[in-house]
């Protein structure tokens, strides 16, 4: 089988800046929370894009683990053990994968479910652009975040002018006059590699009891499942199964902690953003991944003032962009009254309970079946193949 065209150009370029808006405040959170060595966290996080990129020969990004870096940021989680949950889910996910496990949940999750998970993931993705990146500079923020509303929507089917270089672009003017110190460039520079890390067993054990378990039902319903639906979506003729995917997500686990690197995942919503805002092949996640190599190679000691600098309602109307595009995808089920209904309930439930995703995925499950009957009918074993 032919292996589909990397492309580079200004289209790939523009989708590579299309997951910033939820990877930098994660990445920048738990850094500073775990006191995580920061050249090594940048310079694998770019280095897993890049390998993701050549391998899928599409827009599959790499991701933080969302509820882990929120339960890091929030409950100030020491690194190691941060680490050692890196290495846990990727053995859980690599064990998943190759039992089956993940096949045999494809096949019970059905599309209206998975279009649920991602209708939640939407509203979080314009929930949190809304009321944190975009209020974050005060009414000149406002102002900053409509100017980009309007040059995106101007822009977004642009060939020749992307919309997420252009917003990209006024951003870094906009901080070159208000919080960029020029002066502290020269300070940042410098070669840093990453160090070597052998997290022990007491902090995998306790990284997989206070982030792995509550990271579980999140990674399946948006890492796998979703993520596996969006391909399907924006790529029907290529026939990329759950197993695969689930295999890289742990291949990436056991190998990211080890060199300092933060645990991570594909999601939906990064390779929706990428595709958005232009990325159609895996160039827009190797550009993207190499920004992060530099960044972390001659830049790392650095890297907060650069990303403090950044504003953030160039990154939330990126953001809401992101989120808007999930959420569209659910059109294909409007047509039907009882599917219709059941997204916006998996949803809601996604989007507004505490361990929403898990929830949201059992009781989307249960509904689903009471209302439609028996998964593995001939119908529905027609429309999987």
């Amino acid at each position: 089988m032919q292996h589909p065209p990397i492309q580079f150009n200004r289209q790939e370029l523009a989708g590579a800046f299309g997951d910033i808006g939820t990877d930098f405040p994660l990445i920048v959170g738990m850094i500073l929370a775990a006191g995580l060595h920061t050249p090594g966290v940048l310079i694998v996080f770019g280095l897993m894009q890049i390998a993701t990129g050549l391998l899928y020969r599409m827009p599959m990004p790499v991701q933080p683990l969302k509820a882990m870096a929120t339960l890091v940021i929030a409950q100030k989680i020491a690194g190691p053990v941060l680490l050692g949950a890196g290495l846990a889910i990727g053995a859980v996910m690599l064990v998943f994968s190759v039992t089956g496990l993940l096949d045999w949940l494809g096949r019970m999750v059905p599309k209206t479910v998975i279009r649920g998970i991602q209708f939640g993931l939407g509203l979080s993705l314009c929930g949190l652009a809304l009321r944190e990146y975009i209020p974050s500079s005060g009414y000149s923020g406002y102002l900053l975040a409509g100017i980009c509303f309007v040059l995106i929507l101007a822009l977004i089917r642009n060939k020749k002018i992307p919309a997420a270089l252009v917003v990209i672009a006024l951003g870094i003017v906009y901080a070159s006059f208000t919080s960029l110190r020029v002066n502290d460039l020269p300070q940042s520079l410098g070669i840093t590699l990453p160090e070597p890390v052998v997290p022990g067993m007491q902090d995998i054990w306790k990284g997989f009891v206070l982030l792995v378990i509550p990271q579980i039902p999140l990674s399946l319903s948006n890492s796998i499942l979703a993520t596996r639906q969006v391909i399907i979506d924006f790529y029907p003729e290529r026939n990329i199964s759950l197993k695969k995917i689930g295999i890289t997500y742990a291949a990436m686990n056991l190998l990211s902690p080890l060199a300092g690197g933060i645990p991570v995942c594909h999601g939906a919503g990064g390779m929706v953003g990428h595709y958005t805002f232009g990325g159609r092949t895996g160039g827009s996640v190797i550009i993207y991944g190499t920004i992060y190599v530099l960044l972390g190679l001659f830049f790392g000691n650095g890297f907060h003032n650069l990303v403090n600098a950044f504003p953030l309602p160039v990154l939330g109307t990126i953001l809401l962009f992101e989120g808007l595009a999930l959420i569209l995808l659910m059109r294909d089920v409007a047509h039907e009254e009882r599917e219709f209904f059941l997204v916006i309930m998996v949803g809601l439930l996604a989007f507004g309970l505490p361990y929403g995703f898990a929830l949201a995925l059992v009781v989307g499950l249960v509904l689903h079946y009471l209302s439609f009957g028996n998964p593995f009918s001939k119908a529905r074993k027609k429309k999987m193949e």
